[in-house]
């Protein structure tokens, strides 16, 4: 749940250095900073690293950079507000998720999660004025949670089974360089050098060595799909720090707002079971 605090703050962050550098070298540094500073905690155990963990690393990496590279990519033009609500569609797809790769049948609460996030986000798009108003920016947006709920899956699926520090550095060392190396397939330079970019991504970079390392320790004892429920503070802290620079959300957009964080709650409950009556219950007289 802290780390939620550090995610929400991580939007405003994003969105004011888009000003002076292009998404994927801003995530390819953010990354490998990230990367040097889990080097500096754990170099002592990279020489036992073996390919389980090169192979969780490398895969949780992958999802790493596609699920930041878009959600950056869309920070370019939406607030960061609206960038956290939409993100946290990821969190009811993960139980979905996990039905179609897993074979692991959501309940009838996840469901209904997903259908309160779905229409929260069409009030979010204000479907009801001009049109479905999803701009460039909120599509790469939507599509980030995608590999971002493939990486908590992922996370929890090799929790206990790998090497807590090697993993970490593999996934971001991975992430910052495929970051990089999508640069001149999307058309993106080197920026002119900016102390807005470089402070942001090097305090980013520290701050994704903190949310990592958290995630792959917690979710040694925690199932994805319940670790998303304290995620789903993401959302909120973004909206608060959002709120705090200046953002201002249309009210049919609040609502929206209102029904997307619903929807994660919601997709996180379990009904209770009902009790049977005892015998005793059941002969006495009504």
């Amino acid at each position: 749940m802290a780390v939620t605090v550090l995610w929400g703050a991580t939007f405003l962050v994003i969105h004011t250095a888009m000003d002076h550098s292009g998404p994927w070298f801003f995530v390819g540094l953010r990354f490998l900073t990230a990367g040097l500073f889990s080097i500096i905690l754990f170099h002592r155990v990279l020489r036992g690293m073996c390919w389980r963990d090169l192979g969780a690393g490398l895969a949780i990496g992958v999802t790493i950079s596609a699920s930041y590279g878009l959600q950056t990519v869309g920070l370019q033009t939406v607030s960061s507000s609206t960038s956290a609500f939409i993100t946290a569609m990821y969190v009811p797809l993960v139980p979905l998720i996990q039905w179609v790769v897993l074979r692991r049948r959501p309940g009838i609460m996840t469901m209904g999660g997903a259908g309160l996030a779905f229409v929260g986000l069409i009030l979010f798009a204000d479907l009801g004025s001009v049109g479905f108003r999803l701009g460039e920016g909120e599509v790469a947006t939507l599509l980030s949670t995608l590999p971002l709920a493939a990486e908590i899956i992922l996370i929890g699926f090799f929790a206990g089974r790998v090497h807590l520090g090697r993993v970490t550095i593999v996934q971001l060392v991975t992430a910052g360089l495929l970051a990089l190396a999508a640069m001149p397939v999307a058309g993106e330079s080197v920026p002119e050098f900016s102390w807005v970019w470089l402070l942001a991504g090097v305090g980013l970079g520290a701050a994704s060595c903190i949310i990592q390392l958290a995630m792959n320790w917690a979710q040694r004892t925690v199932s994805p799909t319940r670790a998303t429920i304290s995620y789903a503070g993401e959302p909120v802290w973004g909206g608060v720090f959002g709120r705090l620079a200046g953002d201002r959300l249309p009210p049919i957009a609040v609502l929206g707002a209102a029904f997307i964080v619903a929807g994660v709650l919601v997709s996180e409950l379990k009904p209770r079971p009902a009790k049977r009556e005892s015998a005793t219950e059941a002969m006495d007289p009504v």
